[in-house]
């Protein structure tokens, strides 16, 4: 399906605010797009497109506990897999997440209990809250498309100032595929309206691998590297020298 026959033009960003961070959406409603996002998650495995990132700051710092934080973690379900696969591989993990939504956070804690793995959340909204300092490695899924550029490049300054080894960030780019996915997808996994209009507000509000690459140079990571991954994701991976 070719998306500029649906008269969505792609090839620039066009950012709009989705409906899942209106601040008034109903805790029920909120509740129900995390879940059919944790699907979306679970169907592209954005949670395995973090966890080699994961293994390899494990590698880096051998014999101590290492401490992730997942920024605008959502539902939580990409650091619950995450501490599954951890406890399986015996790592010494210490896992939390935050977003700006105190019903996000609140269901997160609720699949983190449900699951059985220790995780701690908390609320924290990006360009208004500092990131915390202390973690090994700070992450996002999912998240960069909803900054504004500024935004999007104070993030990812702040990130890389903030983590002892790397900054990862996951998101979808924006292409003809991707939009498809986001027609044809969201309605073939029976999501809500929310998820199937959110998607396609997504790409459309994404950014393209050069795009990403513009940004990390924007915030003095010349060396990120920009890492396309399937499906219609790429990561933006920085590590600290040394």
């Amino acid at each position: 399906m070719n998306a500029h026959h649906q008269g969505t033009d792609l090839s620039r960003r066009h950012r709009r605010p989705e409906i899942m961070d209106t601040p008034d959406l109903p805790p029920a409603r909120l509740a129900q797009t995390l879940k059919g996002l944790r699907l979306v998650n679970t169907v592209t495995q954005s949670s395995r497109l973090m966890w080699p990132d994961l293994l390899a700051t494990a590698r880096r710092h051998p014999g101590k506990t290492v401490r992730v934080l997942d920024v605008a973690c959502g539902g939580g379900d990409v650091l619950v897999t995450l501490a599954r696969w951890a406890a399986k591989a015996s790592l010494d993990v210490e896992l939390a997440g935050c977003d700006a939504s105190e019903e996000a956070v609140s269901h997160a804690r609720e699949v983190a209990a449900h699951a059985g793995v220790p995780i701690s959340f908390f609320t924290l909204k990006v360009a208004r809250d500092p990131l915390p300092e202390g973690y090994d490695m700070i992450m996002s899924t999912l998240f960069l498309h909803h900054l504004d550029e500024d935004d999007a490049v104070a993030f990812l300054r702040e990130g890389a100032a903030r983590t002892r080894d790397r900054l990862l960030i996951q998101d979808i780019l924006r292409s003809r595929l991707s939009y498809w996915f986001a027609r044809a997808g969201t309605r073939l996994l029976l999501l809500n309206d929310i998820c199937r209009l959110d998607g396609r507000t997504s790409v459309e509000g994404a950014f393209t691998r050069e795009e990403a690459r513009e940004l990390a140079k924007m915030a003095g990571l010349a060396d990120a590297e920009i890492v396309p991954r399937f499906p219609f994701r790429y990561l933006i991976r920085w590590v600290r020298p040394g």
